[in-house]
């Protein structure tokens, strides 16, 4: 693991500024989440800002303070910047009182992204549940976009309803654009109506019908740290190396400079030090934890 030199580390975080960014379109993904289309306002910001799949911004509404919140939106695109986002917090709880046109503050990005070059030349499984779909949207946007370095792409997703799986609104539409690209969807629901056309129970459900071959699999797992840990157990069951398994872990962060020591995880910080890791770097802290 690299771990940054803590006072290094906030010199480089506050070191990164501020920047505007307009609110162009708003997408509610489900009863409490929604997607923020954004733009940065100043064509300097637009032409020197990029991201890699995984990382995050810290978002700024003005008179309330900063949150981080992950990028859902397409790395080779950053002038058309998203943030999907829970209204759980006293920040994120302001959000869907934006409008169109609203400014807010980006400070970014942050984070170490998924690695999208160590899977390359195998096939990359991505496993997302409930609002975890949102920080993996980006690799799976990088991996159609790269679709010859992979020889398989399977996507598996899982939520409690249908009404709580994100970016659901042309599903089929969507599935079908996967298909035609060489990725293969999977998705599933914990309570399923007769109108739900795919799979039903939990996201582990989708490796048998996926045929992973583990000699060959990169996986990226995201999601609430419960539905992150049987899904890594059934990959090691099936016989995934720890190493070739990786998981964002978005716990608690709030400052992204490795002082406020809400995001500690054993000697890592979540938000420098991650939030993608490695599993076998911090399977034994998740494990003691119970997750």
């Amino acid at each position: 693991m690299n771990v940054v030199a803590p006072d290094l580390h906030r010199e480089r975080a506050e070191a990164v500024p501020m920047r505007i960014a307009v609110v162009r379109r708003i997408v509610q993904e489900t009863p409490d989440t929604a997607t923020y289309w954004m733009n940065l306002r100043r064509r300097a910001d637009r032409l020197a800002y990029s991201f890699a799949p995984g990382q995050f911004n810290m978002v700024y509404v003005f008179g309330a303070g900063e949150v981080p919140i992950s990028i859902s939106s397409d790395p080779a695109r950053p002038t058309c910047l998203a943030h999907t986002v829970r209204a759980t917090g006293r920040v994120t709880n302001l959000f869907p009182s934006l409008s169109l046109g609203d400014e807010i503050g980006v400070r970014g990005p942050f984070g170490r992204p998924w690695p999208m070059r160590e899977a390359a030349g195998g096939d990359l499984v991505i496993v997302a549940g409930g609002l975890g779909f949102a920080p993996v949207r980006p690799a799976l946007y990088a991996a159609m976009r790269n679709r010859a370095h992979y020889r398989r792409v399977i996507i598996m997703v899982g939520a409690r309803g249908p009404q709580h799986m994100l970016f659901a609104r042309r599903l089929g539409t969507w599935t079908h654009t996967l298909r035609a690209r060489g990725v293969e969807p999977h998705l599933t629901v914990d309570i399923a109506d007769d109108a739900w056309p795919y799979g039903h129970g939990v996201v582990t459900t989708l490796f048998d019908p996926a045929h992973l071959d583990p000699r060959m699999t990169t996986a990226f797992v995201c999601g609430p740290e419960i539905m992150m840990r049987f899904a890594v157990h059934e990959l090691l069951e099936r016989g995934m190396g720890t190493h070739r398994i990786y998981v964002s872990m978005e716990r608690n962060m709030q400052c992204a400079a490795r002082m406020c020591g809400h995001c500690q995880l054993g000697p890592a910080f979540v938000c420098a030090d991650g939030p993608v890791f490695r599993y076998d770097e911090v399977a034994e802290l998740l494990e003691e934890e119970e997750l």
